[in-house]
């Protein structure tokens, strides 16, 4: 069985942006619902070759049971940049998603919507 290593990003927060638009509307959304994943192994740090295990469409729009909630991720992200502001936003919302920093080192004021693991899994499964 396949499991996720890591996360993956699947566009950078603009607020002003993401302040204004709802779900349906937003670039994430945009991005989530024609993406291609493709699961390669893992065979340790500097190693010359990686093999391609699967490669899978997701098509958000067909998979009815995942949209409500990753909306419901997105709305409360975006409802928390508008009360609390954009350094608010921490790793630790979502359960599908998250919006967390993005850029070198530790203090980066950028952020982006990141895939969870959980999420991987879920396309890896489909």
């Amino acid at each position: 069985m396949w499991t996720a290593k890591e996360t993956f990003a699947i566009t950078m927060i603009n607020p002003v942006a993401l302040a204004e638009t709802s779900f349906y509307q937003s670039h994430c959304w945009e991005k989530l619902k024609s993406l291609i994943y493709c699961a390669v192994s893992w065979n340790g740090r500097h190693n010359e070759k990686s093999e391609l295990l699967k490669v899978q469409s997701f098509d958000f729009v067909e998979s009815n049971t995942l949209i409500p909630e990753i909306e419901a991720d997105y709305e409360f992200i975006r409802n928390k940049l508008v009360r609390l502001g954009f350094d608010s936003l921490t790793g630790k919302d979502g359960k599908w998603i998250q919006a967390r920093t993005k850029g070198p080192g530790h203090g980066s004021k950028s952020r982006a919507f990141y895939a969870r693991k959980n999420l991987i899994n879920e396309i890896i499964k489909l």
